[in-house]
């Protein structure tokens, strides 16, 4: 009899994107308005380099630098290399992007239907493939685990976190990277009828990981994944996730959503009934405010911005950020000591791969993982997780209640305490075998 992986943890995040290299800058980035001249566009080659990639779109070279990033930041993969130091199939990848490669599938068919497929470039036609992303980022590293790509409109990043982690859950891999990408170009901006400046450029990535599996090679989670949701109205969404009006400590709200004045939805994902689903007080922050319209992508770049603030509330120096953007009532000075990094706030990232310094590294710790004793593991494994109160924990939600289409997930804390002796959970029949 084998444990099951236990709870599902983030233990890696990466980023791709101008002006916000770490979850905490890309939350104070959404709390102040960014004024002066636009960042510059992110340099795919500083970071993964040139050669091999001319051919490749600039959403497969995005999401291969937030892949990367990611992957080292969890340890996974050596400063130095880009292969795993685990077995290849123990890691998937799961990739969520609804207009990375339109510009290669439109001109390719614009090809087609002017002169005739002879005239298409060899070297080119693989982007027009819709699972390019995840099949790069698969081959780049060696993942031979499940992969997956999903254009499933504005949910769509949420959901690939939740598929992510269904499959750690289910025991088809222990890990998986999880990519959200969006790019403009002219066929994007055609479209959307929007200028570049209002749509995404960049990449988010997340390695989410059993914490049994996590435990077992010495690294440490940044934050552990709750509840999901996906609904047919917001209001309807956020009492599945909170149910009897819990606040949550922070929300992530729909891209550009609005609410009116007292308790009455306005605008853009205001809930079905016309109520506000989350109290006044709790701060609200819309991540496209920062980054633009974010599309597939959104739902990875809130869960990065939240673990931003679960590592500001884990430091106590900002349990209680303050309101974001678009917080209304008293509470809405702001977070406090944002973008101040004398007051000892530290990028997320550089914290994490402190804390997880102090542990065996992921090298050949693959063949000991069961010895590991998991913290607050899951179904089976234990009475139950430890209980996080709502304010603790992050509220991420996306979609659009005029499309019947809403999804939400909880972000929260990794628990302070394991269970003394956890007791075995069933073997899973799908567990990967190394």
């Amino acid at each position: 009899m084998t444990r099951g992986p236990g709870e599902v943890v983030v233990t890696g995040v990466g980023l791709a994107l101008p002006g916000a290299d770490t979850p905490d800058a890309l939350l104070r980035r959404t709390a102040c308005a960014v004024t002066g001249p636009a960042a510059e566009p992110f340099d795919t080659a500083a970071r993964i380099g040139r050669r091999g990639h001319r051919y490749k779109d600039r959403a497969t070279r995005l999401a291969l630098c937030a892949a990367l990033d990611a992957l080292r930041d969890a340890r996974l993969i050596p400063s130095d290399g880009e292969e795993v130091t685990v077995p290849g199939d123990t890691v998937g990848v799961v990739a969520s992007s609804n207009l990375g490669n339109l510009d290669t599938a439109c001109l390719t068919a614009a090809a087609i239907a002017e002169r005739s497929a002879v005239d298409l470039s060899p070297m080119s036609l693989p982007n027009a493939s819709s699972n390019v992303i995840a099949s790069w980022v698969a081959i780049r590293h060696g993942l031979r685990g499940p992969n997956l790509m999903l254009c499933n409109g504005a949910t769509s990043g949420l959901d690939a976190v939740h598929w992510g982690a269904a499959l750690v859950a289910a025991g088809r891999v222990r890990r998986a990277v999880v990519i959200g990408v969006e790019t403009h170009n002219a066929v994007v901006e055609d479209l959307l009828g929007r200028s570049a400046d209002e749509l995404l450029d960049g990449a988010a990535a997340l390695v989410v990981e059993g914490a049994r599996w996590a435990e077992g090679r010495g690294a440490r989670a940044a934050a552990t994944l709750g509840r999901y949701q996906r609904r047919a109205g917001l209001s309807g969404c956020v009492e599945a996730l909170l149910p009897g009006g819990a606040a949550p400590g922070v929300w992530f709200t729909p891209e550009r959503y609005a609410e009116g004045p007292a308790g009455t939805g306005a605008g853009t994902g205001a809930g079905t009934d016309g109520a506000v689903p989350v109290p006044e007080a709790v701060p609200r922050y819309d991540v496209t405010s920062a980054v633009g319209r974010a599309s597939g992508a959104l739902g990875v770049l809130q869960c990065v911005a939240a673990i931003g603030w679960l590592a500001r509330a884990e430091a106590g120096t900002d349990a209680a950020p303050g309101a974001g953007p678009q917080a209304a009532g008293p509470q809405a000075a702001g977070p406090r000591a944002v973008g101040s990094e004398a007051a000892g706030l530290r990028d997320v990232g550089s914290e994490a791969a402190e804390r997880r310094a102090a542990g065996p590294q992921a090298a050949g710790s693959e063949a000991g993982a069961g010895s590991g004793t998991a913290c607050a593991a899951g179904p089976g494994a234990a009475p139950g997780p430890v209980p996080v109160p709502a304010s603790r924990q992050a509220l991420i939600t996306s979609g659009d209640d005029t499309a019947d289409a809403v999804a939400g997930l909880l972000l929260r804390p990794t628990p302070d305490r394991c269970h003394p002796h956890p007791p075995r959970a069933p073997l899973i029949s799908m567990e990967c075998s190394r």
